[in-house]
């Protein structure tokens, strides 16, 4: 089992920022909804902590709230772009350190968290009505993720 212990401090924060870059790449996408869909993160990642047992890798990255410097994201411009570079860094170092199980958890609970976050708001419509639940521009960026972490998007 792949532990904390066995990354750098800059590669674990790599690996930390995953999945919180990726959500934040699917708020983004679209307009409205991040409160909604900031607290879906934050419900998945605790879940993710309730059912700890089945990779230690992802028990100690779900064991602290996610954090990021909001100056990063801004000056980084483009977070479509971001993520995805930083994504692949992530999935980079674990498949140098971590095993095959911990990469493919990884990858789950990455893109699990993607998606709670495009379901946590329904697009469009008025008042309520209408609308679609995950936009296009939500399922690009879904898409857009899978294809980073070589996963299929459900």
């Amino acid at each position: 089992m792949t532990k904390k212990a066995d990354f750098n401090a800059d590669e674990w924060a790599t690996v930390v920022e995953g999945p919180l870059l990726a959500g934040m790449r699917v708020i983004t996408a679209g307009r409205g909804g991040t409160l909604r869909e900031s607290l879906a993160m934050g419900q998945t990642y605790a879940k993710a902590r309730q059912a700890q047992g089945s990779s230690e890798l992802l028990d100690e990255l779900v064991s602290a709230p996610p954090a990021m410097d909001p100056s990063r994201l801004r000056s980084a411009g483009d977070i479509a772009s971001m993520s995805t570079e930083r994504l692949r860094h992530a999935l980079q170092i674990l498949q140098r350190k971590a095993s095959s199980d911990d990469v493919d958890a990884y990858k789950r609970f990455v893109l699990t968290l993607a998606q709670e976050a495009a379901n946590a708001h329904r697009e469009g419509g008025f008042l309520g009505v209408g609308g679609q639940q995950v936009s296009e521009t939500e399922q690009d960026a879904l898409d857009d993720i899978a294809a980073t972490l070589e996963v299929t998007s459900s």
